[in-house]
């Protein structure tokens, strides 16, 4: 199984890069990426000295175009796929049906991925995108489930990438509209979940600190209380005078445990989440899966994770860990 890891920047690259990735996976500065934070992300020149820096140690280097073009700005994410094919990165990950296209028809030896953000959940899904525009491989949404991951395998035309470690996120991706009710913007079209500009924080001389996104409060912490970014679907809020995390506690993806069932159902990657993530967290958690997965390679069915990975990762995670997909939704 191959190890897909982020970069945000260049520190992050050269970190993920020593620490054992295969693949490198990152963005552009603007929002033709899922991940389009201030400071985040490559200039074209900064890409192109990491794809140097990258293939001389034998990684390989994947670009996100993965947000959803706008009638305004379709130039601008066209742009970004012709600027993938020059630098000579080793695939390019979209969702946007059009761009699959362009990226076919004008580049079509330029390897293909489709994001999670194309939220493909099933082989008739992925059919499509294979016959259509030639994908090879699918990164699967974190909804699914073991036991859905699976069933999908089985029959899957292309390779199968799942997310392992990382932000639980909860709805259809690259359907979410969350954002767009609080703030007008869009992560399937911004670039951005709750973006940065419309997030404030305040705290009150008790130590008690609020969170709100464009005015709309999200959360509050007590003092000393772990404070997650305020993302709508994460928040708590009161319901038929329950005040409580109404759709979903801050959790994480930890599918460490899973790999043995995982390799064996042939999933081709397994991908880290968190290009927004600092150099020492890419270290920390690139080191560990590393290690895991080259254990489960050498003996799948002998493989535990140790205590001192889970440790590790525990220390990294938002809120309690989970494993994969929807197993517990008090919602539904």
């Amino acid at each position: 199984m191959e190890l897909v890891c982020p970069a945000g920047n260049t520190t992050a690259l050269r970190t993920a890069i020593d620490n054992g990735a295969d693949t490198i996976y990152t963005g552009l500065s603007d929002a033709t990426n899922a991940r389009h934070f201030p400071g985040l992300n490559f200039s074209p020149d900064q890409l192109a000295q990491g794809i140097s820096e990258a293939h001389k140690r034998g990684v390989r280097v994947l670009l996100a175009v993965n947000t959803y073009a706008q009638p305004g700005g379709w130039e601008r994410w066209r742009s970004a796929v012709d600027q993938a094919a020059a630098l000579g990165v080793d695939g390019i990950i979209l969702a946007d049906i059009g761009l699959l296209d362009y990226a076919a028809r004008t580049h079509p030896n330029l390897p293909r991925h489709l994001s999670v953000q194309g939220s493909a959940t099933s082989v008739e899904a992925l059919r499509f995108y294979h016959e259509c525009f030639g994908i090879r491989r699918a990164v699967l949404p974190r909804v699914l489930s073991l036991a859905q991951v699976q069933q999908i395998a089985a029959d899957a035309p292309v390779e199968l990438e799942v997310f392992g470690f990382g932000s639980l996120c909860i709805m259809a991706e690259g359907r979410c509209l969350l954002s767009s009710y609080a703030t007008g913007e869009s992560p399937n079209t911004a670039g951005a979940c709750s973006p940065a500009g419309h997030v404030r924080w305040d705290e009150t001389a008790d130590g008690t600190l609020s969170s709100r996104l464009n005015g709309v409060l999200i959360d509050r912490f007590k003092a000393g209380e772990k404070a997650g970014y305020p993302t709508l679907c994460k928040g708590r809020f009161t319901v038929a005078d329950r005040t409580d995390h109404t759709l979903e506690p801050p959790t994480s993806l930890n599918t460490l445990d899973l790999l043995p069932a995982l390799h064996r159902a042939g999933i081709t990657a397994i991908k880290l989440e968190g290009r927004q993530r600092s150099p020492g967290y890419i270290r920390q958690v690139v080191a560990v899966w590393r290690q895991a997965i080259d254990r489960c390679l050498a003996a799948p069915d002998a493989y535990t994770p140790e205590p001192g990975e889970q440790a590790r990762l525990s220390a990294l995670s938002e809120g309690s860990q989970t494993t994969l997909g929807a197993y517990s939704r008090s919602w539904q």
